[in-house]
């Protein structure tokens, strides 16, 4: 079965989410320069447009590092889940309490002993050549953020109640594409990417909180039922053209 379109939205926003995180939007510019090897200077300057396809081709490496890691947690989650398929429904009522919990994280209702901490292989010195940009990542994308952490976990959730391990690697990777867009983006044009940070860094926390709000209503459908009859009502309103390829 393919995945849904209600599941492919859910898995972009989310990634879109991820990126715009108080401890990822703040940092791009660091990880932009740490892939290509130039400074902030030379990536605002006439260099940068010389060197525009060496530039795309570092943060292409440096997307797909991180793509193949949330795309292999995603097939391993749905193979998990797979595993318990005849529990099939009690594995989407303990994900939509999952979510719900993620949710109510992000939004700071509660919080977890050490949900502070930071766990990531951090590089000290940045690797050489193109390999290097797609070793960095590897590394981000191994990483555990307190931000990013609960809206991944919520995706890895969602899933673990896929059919199939295509499905799960499929919305994994839709969400790395949500992730990876922006980046590209901010590695191509870094001034425009600067002037808009500066215009929305007051309404990060905003962002965070709207990720709560995501994670808790996908967790209250899945508890319900509910999201594989607004899977199938959204799937009449999806043009063919656009299923055949999700």
């Amino acid at each position: 079965m393919e995945i849904t379109a209600a599941g492919a939205g859910v898995a972009f926003a989310a990634g879109l989410l991820s990126f715009l995180s108080p401890c990822v939007l703040p940092l791009v510019p660091a990880y932009v320069t740490f892939v290509t090897g130039m400074s902030l200077d030379e990536l605002r300057s006439d260099e940068a447009a010389r060197r525009r396809w060496t530039i795309m081709a570092h943060a292409i490496l440096f997307v797909l590092g991180f793509s193949i890691v949330f795309v292999l947690m995603g097939a391993s989650a749905t193979f998990l889940g797979s595993l318990i398929g005849y529990y099939r429904r009690w594995v989407e009522i303990g994900g939509g309490i999952l979510l719900v919990a993620f949710g109510l994280l992000l939004l700071g209702i509660f919080r977890l002993p050490g949900a502070e901490r930071e766990w990531r292989f951090h590089l000290s010195d940045r690797p050489i050549g193109y390999l290097g940009s797609l070793l960095i990542g590897i590394t981000f994308g191994a990483g555990w953020t307190p931000c990013i952490g609960p809206v991944l976990g919520g995706i890895l959730t969602l899933a673990a109640t896929q059919e199939g391990v295509a499905q799960g690697m499929a919305l994994l990777g839709i969400y790395s594409l949500g992730l990876a867009i922006p980046f590209l983006f901010a590695a191509l044009a870094l001034d425009r990417f600067l002037a808009g940070y500066g215009r929305v860094r007051h309404w990060l926390p905003w962002v965070s909180r709207a990720s709560g709000v995501l994670l808790i209503a996908v967790g209250i459908l899945l508890l319900t039922g509910m999201f594989t009859i607004l899977a199938e009502i959204m799937a009449g309103w999806t043009p063919d053209f656009i299923l055949e390829r999700i």
